[in-house]
């Protein structure tokens, strides 16, 4: 069995051979075999046809779906765009792991697949249960009783919207189109250049709204006394932009400020949200604008996160920013795939919440009933860390037909 692993720029630290870590050691032992490690140059190629897999790696029988993609990090999805082009219809097997933003980029790729009608599965669970699903002898029960029309026509009508800087290139199953957006919602999507947040940026002071003094962060480098004047400059400079288009809320391809000022806009982000505003991270149209339905549903601030890990009924999400209305708590920290910048830690109050999200075609959504039950502060995740008890059968919907990887979580109205 050929497994090919797609590994993003952002993770450095997992450069090293996937063949040597135990999460990938433990499933070749519950599988009895190991498997064939090949570059990922040579994915959807038979065999004989794949000159960048060495020779001694080579297998002589089984192409897709008996090949597996590991998905090792975030971050990956245009890489897969990339690699699968000219081989569209091929059915995919996704391999994550608990960490690294894995299983996050695997919901993104196998949402586009799902929504051009292309077969595949995301591997997810404890090496027994993974290898059962690479032997074919895995259940589960259809995810479509999970996606529900959406009934929503007009509930932002009057609302504006920007999308500071394009979606990040890993949102590959997140496009809106805007006159839908428009025509459905009532809502108005306006574009907005990134370099005009890095003109604000540059003719910005920051202004403390109040926040927390410096901590040190569990994970990353310290945290300077400029960082942090750094962060709330990008706040200052959304607030501007805010204000200079009359916005009730946005987007941001948060990424890009990570070369451009060495920092992050998760603060910024918390701090917006808090006060009313719709903040979503890297440039997701259709995160944001779940968030503003289930602003507009509940009067409260909701939190956008990935899926993690599962372990049962227990699904434990993750971002760096989280707004600060939310948390009973927070501290500071780095954030996560780059290691710097001013990110949030924040403590979740335990309760019924709901899961929502919106497709990107606006027709269809996810929403289901949770409960908040602890939150983590591990390692090799994005800082804020909830995990959320549910339905076992809520995998099924995970990890076979997505709507994209990015997830609002919201407190539940008594």
């Amino acid at each position: 069995m050929r497994l090919f692993t797609l590994t993003s720029d952002l993770h450095g630290e997992l450069a090293k051979n996937a063949r040597n870590e135990k999460f990938i050691k433990d499933i070749e032992a519950a599988l009895g075999e190991p498997f064939e490690f090949c570059n990922p140059e040579a994915l959807f190629c038979h065999p004989e046809e794949a000159p960048f897999c060495h020779p001694e790696e080579r297998s002589d029988e089984g192409s897709l779906p008996g090949d597996v993609i590991y998905v090792r990090t975030g971050g990956t999805e245009g890489l897969f765009l990339s690699l699968y082009k000219g081989h569209e219809g091929t059915p995919v097997r996704l391999l994550t792991s608990g960490q690294s933003n894995s299983l996050a980029a695997s919901m993104e790729i196998m949402s586009w697949l799902a929504d051009r009608g292309i077969p595949g599965e995301i591997l997810h669970g404890s090496a027994a249960q993974i290898a059962a699903m690479l032997r074919g002898s895995a259940s589960g029960q259809s995810p479509d009783r999970f996606i529900k029309p959406l009934h929503a026509a007009g509930a932002l009508a009057g609302k504006r919207y920007g999308v500071v800087g394009h979606p990040s290139d890993w949102l590959i199953s997140s496009d809106v189109d805007y006159a839908k957006a428009r025509r459905v919602l009532g809502a108005e999507l306006i574009d907005i250049p990134i370099d005009e947040l890095l003109d604000e940026f540059r003719n910005t002071e920051p202004s403390d709204p109040g926040l927390k003094p410096l901590n040190t962060p569990r994970y990353g480098r310290p945290i300077s006394e400029k960082d942090l004047a750094d962060a709330l400059r990008i706040y200052g400079a959304l607030k501007r932009i805010v204000n200079k288009y009359s916005l009730n809320g946005l987007t941001l391809r948060c990424f890009d400020l990570l070369t451009a000022v060495g920092n992050t806009g998760c603060l910024a982000l918390a701090l917006l949200n808090s006060e009313g505003y719709i903040a979503t991270c890297e440039g997701d149209v259709p995160a944001m604008l779940s968030m503003a339905l289930v602003r507009e549903r509940y009067g409260v601030s909701g939190f956008q996160a990935n899926l993690s890990r599962i372990e049962g009924g227990t699904y434990l999400f993750a971002h760096c920013t989280v707004p600060l209305d939310m948390v009973g708590d927070y501290c500071y920290d780095t954030h996560f795939e780059s290691g710097i910048g001013v990110a949030v830690h924040g403590l979740l109050p335990r309760g019924k919440a709901r899961i929502f999200k919106v497709s990107a075609d606006l027709e269809r959504c996810f929403d289901e009933p949770v409960e908040l039950a602890e939150n983590a502060y591990g390692a090799n995740l994005c800082r804020t860390q909830v995990l959320v008890k549910g339905p076992e059968e809520l995998r099924d919907y995970f990890l076979k037909r997505p709507l994209g990887n990015h997830h609002i979580i919201v407190f539940e109205k008594s």
